[in-house]
């Protein structure tokens, strides 16, 4: 196609964004809350966006949808059966939308991830003749997977695994198999049953690799179904939030607090989560305080972990980093951080005797101790706390270890035995935020800051497998 399809990765969500035109005229979809990123991607390219699609009601993230389509001018489109609360163009199945005299779209039902789902086929006109180049799937079709089915409520799961299977099918039905599938979800998003198995893909490679096109409909609902694990907690509230029209984000700097503040804001039980890197955060860090770096997926685990509502304060090294933080957080709607602190980690204390230090080990030292010698330094586990997710903990864990899921341990502290815990995940984030949590309770831990791919070939015995 001579169209020209844009991808605008949102990595630490796991989504996918895309601006597609013909040179001069295009459309966005599914675009993120902060819509500055697409509209300096239409401005480089000289590029006037006149449409805006969604493809479903987001539950992830805040959609940017509606500022985006006021800011331009643009038509949004959204489908006609779901109820908002905002004008828009009404889309439903069948409907063709001309972008150009070359460009067009057309809307096709895919339910499953949703009830009113839809999909866009992009057409071109070639010699006089409409051709499909693409089709954008939202959290219909992945690559190699689909949406998961069970975020409107368990209740609806099923049927909606039955109508993501005939959604599916129907694409392929409706497509040559050179089309190019664009899907929203899949890239790391817990929207997805499971994630992506490659960068990109066409129809015709997922009649080959997606189970939902190689198995029957009953036995693709079962297996998807027995698949899924916990989603964030924070999706509760994304719905809603975009069904009433999300407002304009404000990610101006916010206020700075000093050390007394922070002391104060934490012993009010507010959140101050310090966005260094664990590395830096175990070498110290002011007591009380939660790790969640800007190297992972900050804003997915503090959405997860915190009571919704409740004020939260950024600790960096830099304003800019602060500044990454608050454009993250708008996209899951905390839209403005209670106060922010940056610079020099003393600065942040009131008193030296509150810094801290967090003692990391990895999978040899977890081996070395299991057969008696832990290393100089480092005492010797009497718990070893997973806290990777049900479906990791399934496919392998230590033997003996404790499995509380991240995402439950706030209120299951108390469930943790007492002792001396090591605590690990599948590469040392979760497990560094888990401890300083800990931490924060009282309790002696020690973080396995390494892959839990090692700890077999380490030497550390694992369970056997149900």
């Amino acid at each position: 196609m001579s169209v020209e399809v844009s991808v605008i990765a949102t990595s630490s969500l796991g989504d996918r964004s895309y601006l597609a035109s013909d040179g001069t005229v295009g459309i966005v979809v599914d675009p993120q809350r902060d819509i500055d990123r697409v509209m300096y991607l239409a401005g480089e390219k000289g590029v006037r966006i006149t449409h805006v699609v969604e493809t479903h009601i987001h539950n992830d993230y805040v959609s940017g949808g509606l500022e985006l389509a006021r800011l331009t001018g643009a038509h949004y489109l959204v489908a006609a059966a779901d109820e908002v609360g905002f004008d828009r163009m009404p889309v439903s199945d069948g409907d063709q939308v001309p972008i150009s005299d070359t460009l067009r779209i057309r809307a096709v039902a895919t339910p499953g991830h949703t009830f009113h789902h839809l999909s866009y086929v992009l057409d071109e006109a070639t010699d006089g003749d409409w051709r499909p180049g693409g089709v954008f799937t939202g959290g219909s079709l992945l690559f190699g997977t689909t949406g998961r089915t069970d975020l409107l409520g368990k209740e609806h799961a099923h049927e909606l695994a039955h109508h993501q299977h005939a959604s599916a099918r129907r694409l392929a039905d409706l497509l040559p198999d050179g089309a190019q599938v664009w899907p929203t979800h899949g890239f790391g998003s817990f929207c997805s049953a499971s994630q992506a198995d490659a960068p990109e893909s066409t129809i015709g490679r997922e009649k080959q690799a997606n189970p939902v096109l190689r198995l029957a409909a009953d036995q693709f609902a079962t297996e998807t179904l027995a698949g899924l694990d916990a989603y964030p907690a924070y999706y509760a509230h994304m719905g809603v939030g975009n069904v009433a029209g999300p407002a304009p984000v404000d990610l101006t700097p916010v206020t700075r607090a000093d050390a007394a503040q922070l002391r104060d804001r934490m012993a009010a039980g507010q959140w101050v989560v310090d966005l260094r890197h664990r590395t830096a955060y175990a070498a110290s860090h002011l007591a009380g305080t939660v790790s969640l770096g800007l190297d992972g997926p900050m804003s997915t685990w503090l959405g997860w972990l915190i009571d919704w509502g409740l004020p939260i304060t950024l600790l960096a090294e830099t304003p800019e980093q602060v500044a990454s933080a608050q454009r993250e957080l708008v996209r899951i709607g905390i839209d403005r951080p209670a106060a922010q602190a940056t610079g020099q980690l003393e600065q942040w204390a009131t008193d030296p005797a509150q810094l801290r230090e967090l003692r990391m080990a990895d999978f040899p030292a977890l081996a070395a101790a299991g057969a008696g010698n832990p290393p100089a330094g480092l005492p010797a586990p009497d718990v070893v706390l997973d806290v990777r997710m049900t479906y990791e903990w399934r496919a392998g864990h230590v033997d003996g270890a404790v499995h509380v899921p991240l995402p439950d341990l706030p209120r299951r502290l108390a469930d943790v035995p007492p002792g001396m815990v090591w605590v690990h995940c599948g590469s040392g984030y979760r497990a560094t935020a888990a401890a300083s949590l800990l931490a924060n309770a009282g309790r002696e831990v020690v973080v396995i800051d390494d892959k839990f791919g090692n700890a077999e070939a380490a030497g550390v015995a694992m369970a056997d497998k149900p």
